[in-house]
């Protein structure tokens, strides 16, 4: 997967657990992608366009590899702008990503297929109690909808999984994986 090492960027602090992800993932044969927390990506300044790496780039990663693996992308956030500006640039691969405009549990609750990869990064985490609460509701809201190979990466660890770690753990899933920002949890090693 050689299109990922363009994202290998150093502020890009989020990388080498996004491409292990991705790596596991397409060795499970994964297909259906869902991202809670739309990536706000690029920001335009004056006449050019500039990667935010600050944003991990998640959504536009995973619309890569969607495309690449001819699976499906669905990312959802509360934001239109967020939803808008991720909508442009990945438009190179919009045949394998929707979009939705929702509250992410109610979006969680709401979606009709089975997951192979989840990856929760909604509600930022300025208030730990409060992140870490939605967070939990989001994995609470799907853990129906992920199978025995699904992976689930969790983000802004600390921040926002003071209670999703647990729970998934409770609920038969191992930590994979992880890094000073994220896990990663499966339910197969």
């Amino acid at each position: 997967m050689k299109f990922l090492e363009k994202y290998n960027n150093k502020k890009n602090i989020r990388f080498s657990l996004f491409k292990k992800t991705l790596e596991i993932a397409m060795s499970r044969g994964s297909k259906v992608i869902v991202e809670t927390g739309t990536s706000r990506g690029k920001k335009k300044f004056l006449f050019f366009k500039k990667f935010n790496w600050k944003d991990g780039m998640s959504t536009l990663m995973f619309s890569e590899f969607a495309h690449f693996i001819k699976g499906e992308l669905h990312s959802c956030d509360i934001s239109e702008d967020n939803v808008k500006n991720a909508k442009e640039f990945t438009k190179k691969f919009s045949n394998n990503v929707d979009f939705y405009i929702n509250d992410s549990v109610i979006f969680l609750k709401e979606f009709g297929k089975k997951i192979d990869l989840l990856y929760l990064d909604s509600f930022d985490g300025h208030n730990a109690e409060l992140a870490s609460k939605h967070q939990l509701n989001e994995a609470k809201a799907v853990i129906n909808k992920l199978n025995v190979n699904s992976l689930v990466l969790l983000d802004d660890k600390g921040a926002k999984t003071l209670y999703s770690k647990n729970y998934f753990i409770e609920c038969g899933f191992k930590i994979l994986a992880e890094s000073k920002n994220q896990l990663l949890l499966s339910k197969i090693l």
